[in-house]
């Protein structure tokens, strides 16, 4: 498959006063043509940073990649880009949704001006072609008469209109790669089922690479291709959704998986929540950051970070518990099938 973007050992802390934060740490993946991959995890695990850290958002200073970091856009690497030419790669070719449009529109600007801004470095295009274009996209990302949206202030509109317009934004400079960062987080059930599909129909009729960050494993489901589980600043373990839904392989996946509401659930049955809190990343643990936490926990997963094990094509694993010599565990069902030597 044609491979847009490729993250190879990223690594990017931030130094403060407390100390460095280690906020990704040893993150490696690669984006296809016309493929929706999704990040999941609870919060403070890395997957904003991590996204954010492709269109070098995060300021630098305080912020810094490791020597070995890579980041690649069609072959073209991107750390070693200047500012300037960041910015024309932003919108253009790599473009991103942030979380909140609430906070994120300017309040001060009309709708229209503010989806123009994307063309403020293009001197091909005339005042009138930029406003044609605006038109276009609103019309596009189904926002009803365009015309008078175009002249709107961001408080004349409501949180789904919102959001539609950061879409816009996001899609009017004919990106290859968009990234949405929790574009659902603040909108009722109703609106956030519209979105994914607007999301996925824009996918399927510009043939946009999508990045989804989001913690709801429900979003994962009915739109991803591929995911990524993201815990303390690692992506411990990635798959198809069926790999991720019905073949888990990393105790954090399963705790995730259990902790959400099922249509089979029986009545009384209770959910199941991770016992614990999320590794300090001013020290991140040796092992594997998921050990304090996790019931299978065994004495190398405190001393030794695990390889990556390779389930299937496709399906990795970093955790200890896929070692020849470890306990075969259901992690579903938390069921012990077979005692290994345990390392």
């Amino acid at each position: 498959m044609n491979k847009l973007l490729e993250l190879n050992h990223v690594t990017f802390s931030f130094k403060t006063y407390g100390g460095v934060v280690q906020s990704v740490r040893d993150v490696s993946f690669d984006i296809n043509q016309g493929e929706i991959v999704g990040v999941v995890g609870e919060s403070g695990c890395g997957k904003s940073v991590t996204c954010q850290c492709i269109l070098r958002l995060n300021p630098e200073p305080p912020g810094f990649f490791s020597e070995d970091s890579s980041i690649k856009y069609k072959g073209t690497e991107l750390l070693k880009k200047s500012e300037k030419e960041m910015r024309a790669i932003r919108g253009k070719e790599i473009s991103f949704i942030f979380q909140d449009p609430m906070t994120s529109l300017n309040p001060t600007m009309k709708i229209g001006k503010q989806i123009e801004e994307i063309f403020v470095y293009d001197k091909s295009l005339s005042r009138h072609e930029k406003k044609q274009e605006a038109l276009d996209i609103l019309s596009t990302v189904g926002i009803s008469d365009a015309e008078r949206r175009y002249g709107q202030y961001p408080h004349e509109l409501s949180g789904g209109m919102k959001q539609r317009v950061m879409i816009a934004m996001a899609l009017v400079g004919s990106p290859s790669v968009v990234i949405a960062d929790e574009p659902t987080t603040s909108l009722d059930v109703t609106i956030e089922a519209q979105i994914l599909d607007l999301l996925k129909e824009m996918k399927e009729k510009f043939n946009v690479s999508i990045i989804l960050v989001t913690h709801d494993l429900g979003v994962i489901a009915k739109l991803c291709d591929r995911v990524m589980v993201m815990y303390g600043g690692k992506i411990v373990e990635r798959g198809t959704v069926e790999d991720i839904f019905y073949h888990t392989k990393h105790p954090y996946t399963a705790g995730l998986l259990k902790s959400i509401a099922r249509l089979d659930m029986k009545k009384g049955e209770k959910l199941t929540p991770i016992e614990g809190t999320p590794p300090d990343l001013f020290n991140p643990p040796a092992g594997c950051p998921f050990a304090a936490r996790c019931e299978y926990c065994m004495e190398i997963c405190n001393e030794t970070f695990p390889e990556e094990y390779k389930i299937t094509q496709g399906h990795d694993s970093c955790c200890w518990l896929q070692h020849e010599d470890a306990p075969e565990v259901d992690l579903l069902s938390g069921e012990i099938k077979e005692e290994g030597n345990g390392e």
